[in-house]
């Protein structure tokens, strides 16, 4: 969350428990208009490796807005999101795979 354009993330993992892969969701601070995602990647991978426990982490994906619990605005809906990632990361290695 230290990026400039960034306004939250939320780590998630995919696959199988104990193989999973991290991936990380970004939601955009309000206002970026025509985001530059491919920069962003690189500036947030770049962060990532200064530390031990996000240097791992090479999926990124963006979110307009964070699916939240309505009792509590602040709580992200992970296991949503893990479902997401889990079908846009698929369907993106099907069209990958087809060329």
């Amino acid at each position: 969350n230290r990026h400039e354009s960034v306004f939250r993330t939320a780590l998630v993992g995919i696959g199988e428990r104990g193989q999973q892969i991290p991936v990380l969701w970004v939601e955009l601070e309000k206002g970026i208009s025509n985001p530059d995602f491919d920069k962003i990647i690189k500036e947030l991978s770049t962060l990532g490796a200064e530390f031990p426990h996000t240097r791992l982490i090479k999926k990124f994906l963006f979110h307009s807005a964070f699916p939240v619990d309505v009792r509590h605005n602040a709580k992200i809906g992970r296991e949503l999101l893990a479902t997401l990632a889990a079908k846009q990361l698929k369907s993106a290695e099907a069209l990958t795979s087809r060329s």
